[in-house]
């Protein structure tokens, strides 16, 4: 064990109190963010508690743990730190993150998971009595966790790009729309030329002209997933990453939970990933190959063109939710109805453009990704061992120096 650690329990270093009652018709759009077990469910004009703070799930959510740099209002679902005994707000967050696990077997609720704090104040822990290496450990934390926030934040531009150029030229018609009526579109003379200048009717509405009414089936190969046998899933890494839906995904990349060892339905890098059951939808992209459940199919256009299937699936969202409110336990869609979706045919020479803009937008968003997974192993592999004083700082701070 690190020297100058000391034995001690929790509700010695971090007194937990129960979060504080407040109605819905209390909250409301102020600027003060009510944190529940779940993250921040709604806002209030003044704060219950001040920031730095430190926030617990204690009801429906056990185990979850947040931090907030402003004032904040602790909601009842929640424990928060009242006390943190001098100690930095930012170590006893991180130290929260490495014991969620073993909170979130505490529950003592019923068929509402609950979390007592006279049962997590007892426990006895490690503690690093010195600030300074508190505030040394949670710098390399924060470091990492800055990092990957900034990814996500960066990925969120490109992303609107993308998708506000498909809008464009696939739903909205503009360059199509500005030729029509004697307008520049905008567009290099190349790109200009490839787009109609007029439109015609069919069964879909009015569409440019020369472009087709089909159908999903007809322009995209569906995968529907398939859920392996118990016996081949696991959680602890062998064989292929395993998604089954909205569990899985994330902003745009889904999370590795489970995996399994057989050979079911499978995806391929660039795939498109769409949730087809509890809830429909849902749009993420393979970033490996991976086995997909019955909660999810995977698809890419006849061409293999990745960037226009991501943005022509996030286009389907109306006629997936008509899905999702069909449902009678919950919503799905089978393969027959999905091929039927209505899809508009652009040319190709107009599809082949679009990708051309589109896939290097979508190749910085993938290297960011893939930036952050590496980041995010790094973090959890650091935390634990950081928080435990089996890892000195100066050595965490070598490998946190190889990826800034």
């Amino acid at each position: 064990m690190a020297r100058e650690w000391l034995d001690t329990t929790v509700g010695q270093q971090a007194t937990l109190q129960r979060g504080i009652d407040i109605t819905k018709a209390e909250q409301h759009s102020g600027a003060v963010p009510v944190i529940s077990s779940g993250g921040v469910s709604s806002y209030h004009d003044t704060p219950a508690a001040s920031g730095p703070g430190v926030i617990l799930g204690r009801k429906g959510v056990v185990g979850s743990v947040y931090f907030v740099e402003s004032d904040y209002w602790p909601h009842d679902t929640t424990l928060w730190v009242k006390d943190f005994h001098g100690n930095e707000p930012r170590f006893v967050y991180y130290f929260f993150r490495w014991m969620a696990p073993r909170i979130a077997t505490m529950d003592v609720g019923s068929a509402n998971p609950t979390l007592n704090r006279n049962h997590v104040h007892p426990m006895e822990i490690s503690w690093p009595s010195r600030v300074e290496e508190q505030r040394a450990i949670a710098h390399i934390l924060s470091t990492l966790g800055d990092k990957i926030e900034l990814n996500r934040r960066t990925n969120e531009t490109p992303e609107a790009m993308a998708r506000a150029l498909f809008k464009s030229w696939f739903v909205d018609f503009d360059p199509v729309r500005a030729k029509a009526e004697g307008r520049d579109p905008g567009l290099s003379r190349y790109i200009a030329d490839i787009f109609p200048d007029s439109f015609e009717d069919s069964e879909l509405g009015e569409i440019p002209k020369g472009w087709q009414c089909s159908t999903v089936g007809k322009n995209f190969k569906l995968t529907m997933g398939q859920s392996p046998p118990g016996s081949i899933y696991n959680e602890f890494g062998d064989g292929l990453p395993f998604f089954q839906g909205r569990t899985d995904f994330g902003f745009r990349y889904p999370s590795r939970r489970g995996f399994c060892t057989a050979q079911t339905r499978l995806a391929k890098v660039g795939d498109t990933l769409v949730c087809v059951r509890a809830p429909v939808g849902d749009v993420n992209i393979a970033i490996e190959p991976c086995a997909v459940g019955r909660g999810v199919a995977a698809i890419r256009h006849l061409s293999g063109s990745r960037s226009f299937t991501y943005h022509a699936m996030h286009n389907l969202g109306e006629h997936f939710d008509r899905f999702e409110a069909e449902g009678t336990v919950f919503g799905s869609i089978n393969k027959a109805d999905f091929e039927r979706l209505p899809f508009v045919v652009p040319p190709q020479a107009v599809l082949d453009c679009f990708e051309h803009l589109a896939s290097p937008i979508d190749d910085r968003v993938e290297s960011n990704e893939s930036e952050s997974r590496t980041l995010v192993a790094l973090r959890d592999t650091l935390l634990p061992k950081l928080i435990s004083g089996e890892l000195r700082v100066k050595d965490a701070e070598a490998s946190v120096g190889l990826v800034q």
